[in-house]
């Protein structure tokens, strides 16, 4: 098979969507890889690393889609790539699309056999794709929103930590998930004051438990998230129905709780996000400000930390690329089921249930064509 790996287009991303071990792998399996020129520029590896480990180095993306029988990426393809994307391709990449439905239409005419890294599921339900991004946004969230904490930054000049006789930053976290956990992490690292509200009271006793009694637990429901609002200098939206669009479960009309200069940094914007005043921003420009609230909704805020976000993702991705270029699609996602969950448009059918109830769509069974 041959594996096509474009640059990333997207403002200010630069992971890309594998590593020279990557195709050190893939070549060893008895592939072709063919990477576009100056890709890993951005995570630091050169195009002499990829060369050593037997890519084919191609100037420009047409190049690329137009051989490559698989193409894996980080984001989704934006408009400027739509022209590239043709029948029977496999895509191999964070999709998103709950939220776009135009996208989802071009990948339906094209026939493009979408995967979604984001919807790749285990059977107990865990998401080994997603999980290292929701780490380290998790992680960015609190390192982000207190920047923007600072009076420089818009907010309301807290330090999240404090100081002796200073009362220290609140932050709530709404959502008690990977990205949740990461951002608790380091929100008490940091010495605040640590809120974290989840619907799963399991989840919600086993945080209390890793986190020793130094973080408030509480169960997600409107009185709690109002209540909190109140107190929060800073709010992370960590909530995931894996596919489907995130729940709007802060309204306009509950911003008018909080506290002026305040911070709001919505991780689930990748779905659409959990505010109702949310909508996507990039790096170049990530915030926005909505009733004296700032709002940071940056779509790939792993993009910022390459290095670490590149090296994180290509590990948990490769392997499930070895098995589909080594069995083809077909038949690697016969014999899985978290990588059938993971199929998001198959031969101009809509096969993610999720997916197509947030778009009015209609959904069809995945039946694999053996």
């Amino acid at each position: 098979m041959i594996i096509g790996v474009p640059k990333e287009i997207k403002d200010k991303e630069y992971r890309v969507g594998i590593v020279p071990a990557g195709v050190r792998s893939l070549k060893n399996a008895g592939h072709t890889v063919l990477i576009e020129k100056g890709a890993g520029a951005g995570s630091d590896i050169t195009d002499k690393e990829y060369k050593r480990a037997g890519a084919s180095m191609v100037k420009g993306a047409a190049a690329v889609y137009e051989q490559a029988d698989l193409v894996m990426k980080v984001k989704e393809p934006l408009p400027a790539e739509y022209p590239l994307l043709r029948k029977g391709l496999i895509l191999y990449t964070y999709l998103h699309l709950a939220p776009l439905p135009k996208l989802t239409g071009v990948l339906l005419k094209k026939k493009v056999v979408g995967i979604g890294y984001e919807t790749v599921q285990l059977d107990n339900g865990y998401l080994p794709l997603l999980a290292p991004m929701s780490e380290v946004a998790g992680r960015m969230s609190v390192q982000v929103g207190a920047h923007f904490l600072e009076k420089e930054g818009g907010g309301r000049g807290v330090l999240l930590g404090g100081v002796p006789g200073v009362e220290h930053g609140h932050i709530t976290i709404i959502g008690g998930g990977t990205v949740g956990s990461n951002a608790a992490r380091v929100a008490t690292a940091l010495g605040a004051q640590v809120t974290v509200l989840d619907t799963d009271m399991h989840r919600l006793a086993y945080l209390d438990d890793i986190f020793a009694g130094r973080i408030n637990t509480l169960m997600s429901n409107q009185h709690n998230i109002e209540e909190e609002l109140k107190v929060a200098d800073l709010v992370v939206g960590a909530v995931l129905i894996p596919g489907s669009s995130a729940p709007k479960l802060i309204t306009r009309r509950m911003l008018k709780l909080m506290k002026k200069g305040a911070v709001i940094v919505d991780v689930a914007i990748d779905q659409g996000g959990c505010f109702e005043t949310s909508r996507p921003t990039s790096h170049s420009e990530p915030t926005y400000e909505v009733g004296g609230i700032i709002h940071y909704c940056v779509t790939n805020m792993p993009g910022a930390v390459p290095r670490t976000s590149t090296f994180a993702l290509t590990s948990v991705t490769l392997p499930l690329a070895l098995d589909i270029a080594n069995k083809g699609v077909d038949k690697a996602a016969a014999a899985n089921r978290a990588l059938q969950r993971g199929i998001n448009t198959y031969h101009g059918k809509l096969v993610n249930r999720e997916v197509a109830e947030s778009q009015g769509k209609k959904w069809h069974k995945l039946e694999i064509i053996k």
